[in-house]
């Protein structure tokens, strides 16, 4: 047959048949966009924003994968989106005057964020008889129930962001059911709003197994505010074991500074060493716990070995297993084959792969401020038969507002769409012009989110391109970074904290807890990781919008000048 003759295609037709194109791949996004999740009807969105949850940390991928393990973004991060007069009256509500909070109001309890009704996706009940199909559509089915559910109960404007993605709660599920001993990490700056009481009911009650908080980054915090903490937990869960832990004590960190007017300045060591006053806090709790079922004499021994020396470069090979397909249902044996197996759970940026990694005494975790970096769970290999399995970060439902999330890391900071009234927040509590050294760009004498944004700016030297006015965006992304790397320090208090603080202060366990930091070790002890250097200026960081991992903070090997021209005249 002979082939078709070429036809002449105008250039009208030629927009007619993108326009259809168009028109095609919309109605395929919207498709996408409402399964299995969906948004109340009387909901309107303008045209511009067709996707109803916004998907973070996309990565391209090609459209026809037909097997879904091999989708990339198959763990992204999915949250609901919000409008644009949503966006518009935030940055309305920036523009207006600080107002200043006192310390009564920084006391927080959990029932304000955890009213009873809100509850976190579990499994569906399930038997041997239904197919991996049959098993696959139940489980969406309830998911999409449960969210529509928990939104007409509360409404979503009344919602925190919580995860919307049924592939990243699946790994939650399993981790639960493989593991022994349930390890929930709680940023202690946040660690309220990080501990949903639905999960310690379902764990200690339902599942009945151990579980184990722990209150990390503790090397942010005062220890008499840590030990307050402690003691509220105590109270509220009174079968919780609680760990205090810091994947950064002193001998981890170099340089250490401080301005006078507060602001931190903390750089990790290239080659950290094991964190071992807080592995060690750890393993006791787990060694009460399994009463002597368990052998972990070799993690005692490993632990003992690293306080003794100062530095040991270990080569030993770590197995590492990453598990991608098998979310299926397993019947669980405890300590099987003499196996401890301990699940790593909590919210995004909690530092749960700093703390694996903290008590290895060496990188096996990819770690990233980016929240969502882990993709899926791992089980690592501590010892012989201590295995760790690290659960990516998951964000449960609750009434914490979405201001106090981005600030704790849950949502990620380089795709904030309005950053500023997170730096409200920040500023209402905290005296950021102080902190930041920063003068009112109108000489005035009222601040507000937008101004001390446009003072950072133009300190720091973040203009636009053209018009060479104030990034005041960029400067909104680099404080919020800064409040999250701790150089900017907010945390929150228990009931009550304030009336009794001496009692605290003068509390016992703030000396265990002092001894967890490593307070007691001098700081320049003459232990220096490869690429330090003697010569660092206060106050660096990136503000690049990409992802920022634990490799940047290696020094620069090249000479910070102030003349570019220097490096020219010395050849």
């Amino acid at each position: 047959m002979a082939p078709r003759r070429k036809c002449p295609f105008s250039g009208k037709a030629k927009k007619e048949q993108l326009k259809e194109k168009k028109v095609k791949n919309q109605s395929k996004r919207r498709k996408k966009a409402n399964l299995p999740f969906l948004r109340n009807s009387h909901t309107e969105e303008s045209d511009d924003e067709p996707q109803m949850t916004v998907k973070l940390n996309h990565q391209p991928s090609k459209s026809n994968v037909k097997n879904n393990s091999r989708d990339v973004n198959r763990y992204v991060l999915q949250f609901y989106k919000e409008s644009k007069a949503e966006i518009n009256d935030k940055k309305l509500e920036a523009q207006k005057s600080l107002q200043m909070v006192g310390e009564k109001e920084m006391e927080i309890d959990s029932k304000d964020f955890f009213p009873q009704g809100i509850d976190f996706p579990r499994r569906p009940p399930w038997n041997f008889n239904m197919s991996r199909d049959e098993l696959n559509a139940r489980e969406h089915r309830y998911f999409t129930e449960f969210v529509k559910k928990i939104e007409n109960e509360f409404g979503s404007k009344n919602l925190s962001y919580f995860e919307l993605n049924l592939e990243t709660w699946r790994q939650l599920w399993r981790v639960l059911e493989m593991s022994d001993i349930v390890l929930i990490i709680v940023d202690v700056r946040f660690a309220v709003f990080m501990f949903p009481p639905t999960l310690y009911k379902y764990v200690c009650e339902e599942l009945k197994k151990d579980m184990i908080l722990v209150l990390n980054k503790i090397d942010l915090v005062p220890p008499e505010l840590i030990v307050a903490w402690k003691h509220y937990f105590l109270q509220h869960y009174p079968t919780l074991k609680i760990v205090t832990f810091t994947s950064l004590p002193s001998y981890n960190l170099r340089n250490v500074k401080e301005n006078k007017s507060g602001l931190k300045n903390l750089r990790r060591k290239c080659k950290p060493l094991m964190a071992a006053e807080g592995a060690q806090k750890l393993y006791e709790a787990c060694n009460e716990i399994t009463e002597g079922q368990v052998d972990l004499s070799c993690w005692a021994d490993k632990i003992k070995e690293q306080m003794k020396s100062n530095y040991v470069e270990d080569e030993t090979q770590i197995k590492i297993v990453t598990e991608v397909e098998d979310t299926g249902y397993q019947e669980h044996t405890k300590y099987q084959q003499g196996t401890l197996t301990i699940g790593c759970i909590g919210q995004p940026n909690v530092g749960k792969s700093s703390l694996m990694n903290a008590i290895m005494g060496k990188k096996v975790v990819s770690v990233s401020r980016t929240p969502g970096h882990t993709k899926h769970f791992q089980t690592i290999y501590l010892t012989k038969n201590v295995i760790l399995c690290d659960c990516p970060g998951l964000v449960f439902p609750s009434k914490i507002q979405r201001t106090i999330q981005i600030l704790n890391g849950a949502y990620p900071i380089a795709q904030v769409r309005e950053p500023y009234m997170a730096v409200k927040y920040l500023a209402e509590r905290l005296d950021l012009p102080r902190l930041l050294g920063i003068q009112h760009p109108e000489n005035d004498d009222t601040w507000s989110a937008i101004d001390i944004c446009d003072g950072w700016a133009k300190k720091r030297g973040f203009f636009t391109a053209k018009t060479a006015r104030p990034d005041t965006y960029r400067a909104a992304n680099s404080i919020l970074r800064m409040s999250l790397e701790g150089k900017i320090c907010l945390f929150f208090k228990p009931p009550g904290y304030h009336e009794n603080k001496e009692h605290w202060k003068n509390h016992p366990e703030v000396a265990d807890v002092a001894w967890i930091q490593a307070k007691y070790k001098n700081e320049n002890d003459g232990i220096k990781s490869d690429g330090e250097s003697e010569n660092e200026s206060f106050g660096d960081e990136s503000d690049s919008p990409g992802e920022e991992t634990d490799d940047s903070d290696e020094t620069d090997p090249m000479p910070k000048t102030s003349n570019r021209f220097q490096l020219l005249e010395e050849t």
